[in-house]
């Protein structure tokens, strides 16, 4: 997320963003038929310009398909499917690079209110590059807002779908400014009961709206997001899950150094000198001679 917040609080948003869309239907954004979401990917690729951007959001289906979800507030269509092109082709070349495949690629654009037509495709010869358009023109946030206030209010767990609907408020038409539905929404979420569901809406409306908030108001939610509890339960899953990437890490870096010193040594002196114990180094001295 633009705006300064750290890298640090960027892995927990992810984190807690990740366990938000798992598994969800993209049915709230009108899109039917779209395999489910299998998981939140990162949004920075390998820069090949040094003013190059990040993608908003992009997803792995459960197809293996990627979905590059993207916000727009303008109809500049043009530059906008050029950008998306630099997207893919980034995404692309990941891949190719690290599985050898091409994985096919689905883009969405969400526009805010302020668009009411949208184009979804940018021929260029033999190149075409086509897109779905989500117009969030067409949704009243106003009315989606209020009968998920009163749940809230009324003590109700919100569904999937309506939390995803309400991440969504501040970009739908409302008699309301953008920046007032943003602070209405992200306060509305700070009095629902379940925690976890707090800190995914939060999370996922500084996303959504990263391009349009107001960055003191976004500066003042992040303050409120490292006192979440839940917030700091992620914290500590995350370092959790760091330690044991490490470990991971170490471990196969001295099973690579037991497997170069088998040849020359014998297995205990090979445990001593790797870390590894003496059944480990037999085994991978086992799996050599096969």
């Amino acid at each position: 997320m633009a705006g300064g917040i750290s890298y640090h609080a960027k892995d927990i948003l992810f984190k807690s963003l990740s366990r938000l869309y798992q598994n969800q239907a993209l049915d709230v954004y009108g899109l039917h038929g779209l395999p489910r979401i299998k998981a939140l990917l990162p949004n920075e690729f390998p820069a090949v310009r040094a003013d190059e951007k990040r993608a908003d959001t992009v997803f792995l289906l459960e197809d293996d398909s990627i979905l590059l979800l993207e916000y727009e507030s303008n109809e500049r269509f043009i530059d906008n499917h050029l950008k998306y092109l630099d997207y893919a082709y980034r995404i692309l070349h990941t891949y190719y690079k690290q599985e050898k495949q091409i994985r096919p690629i689905r883009i969405v654009v969400i526009y805010t209110s302020d668009v009411t037509n949208a184009c979804e495709q940018l021929h260029a010869g033999d190149v075409l590059i086509s897109s779905k358009a989500v117009l969030l023109s067409e949704f009243n946030g106003d009315a989606i807002f209020h009968t998920i206030e009163g749940k809230v209010l009324n003590g109700e767990p919100l569904t999937p779908e309506e939390t995803m609907k309400l991440i969504l408020v501040p970009l739908m038409h409302s008699r309301f400014d953008r920046q007032t539905m943003i602070e209405k929404t992200i306060e509305l979420a700070k009095d629902i009961r379940n925690e976890r569901t707090q800190l995914h809406i939060v999370a996922g409306v500084l996303t959504a709206t990263d391009k349009f908030i107001d960055r003191s108001y976004a500066e003042k939610v992040k303050e409120w997001i490292k006192m979440n509890k839940v917030m700091r339960l992620l914290v500590e899953e995350l370092e959790q899950e760091k330690e044991e990437a490490v470990k991971q890490a170490e471990k196969q870096k001295a099973i690579q150094i037991a497997k170069n010193l088998l040849d020359v040594l014998p297995i205990h002196e090979v445990a001593k000198r790797t870390g590894l114990t003496v059944a480990e180094v037999a085994d991978l001295a086992k799996e050599m001679d096969k």
